[in-house]
């Protein structure tokens, strides 16, 4: 999916004349580096975790103005990184104010709703350009929401229906997030050569997640898994 072209704030310094500062939150190493080295020239890029505990240390440490943030990590992902950082012990007292941006693979809208509900400023794929993940970056320092349009509809649509229910599926709660972003990439047709190589693991473990979402939901193959992923809006 491609994003949008983001219109920049004109620079690349903050409202008060400064660069601005940006952590990297990724459990993929090479990720964060090529992240790292296309936004050097537009921010400064003064941290980043590959953990949930690592990032809430190192944020609260660092007081960045926009925390880049995956969706999904083996220990819990964004949504338990926002939950520790703006509603853990201290919050709120004496705390920078750091605005968090998701920058994920996934374009679910449960995905979607669920971090912006977390309290994330905006949400993009990693399909993004790195020009417009900048303009990004600076729109969500200076308070603005950010979405492709697809992503914005998905939130609309969420708040204007239901604004105070959660989101909640209990089948699809016994999916790891790792499970979800497998099983998403599976009903869109993808080989489990590709699915390795998108989430950067290997075949032997693409099989190993595809195997236990299928005896999770008590499945026997990839074509009911496509099924129930569409109905749910998954693809």
């Amino acid at each position: 999916m491609n994003e949008p072209t983001m219109t920049g704030t004109g620079g690349e310094s903050a409202a008060d004349g400064r660069r601005l500062r940006v952590f990297l939150v990724d459990d993929h190493a090479m990720f964060r580096a090529g992240v790292r080295a296309e936004l050097g020239s537009h921010v400064d890029v003064i941290g980043e975790a590959s953990t949930v505990a690592e990032a809430v240390s190192r944020i609260a440490a660092t007081a960045p103005d926009v925390v880049l943030l995956d969706v999904h990590m083996p220990d819990g992902g964004g949504r338990a990184v926002l939950d520790a950082v703006l509603r853990g012990p201290g919050a709120g007292h004496d705390r920078p104010s750091v605005r968090f941006l998701a920058l994920s693979v996934s374009d679910a809208a449960e995905d979607v709703i669920g971090l912006i509900r977390a309290g994330a400023r905006g949400y993009v794929t990693k399909t993004i350009s790195p020009e417009d993940l900048a303009a990004a970056i600076h729109r969500v320092a200076d308070g603005d929401a950010v979405f492709s349009p697809r992503l914005a509809g998905f939130v609309l649509d969420a708040f204007a229906a239901r604004p105070d229910a959660p989101v909640v599926d209990p089948e699809l709660d016994l999916l790891t997030n790792r499970e979800r972003e497998v099983l998403r990439l599976l009903a869109r047709g993808y080989a489990y050569k590709e699915i390795a190589r998108e989430l950067f693991i290997s075949i032997k473990t693409v099989e190993t997640h595809v195997s236990n979402v299928l005896r999770k939901l008590q499945m026997s193959n990839r074509y009911e898994l496509s099924r129930w992923a569409a109905d749910r809006r998954l693809i």
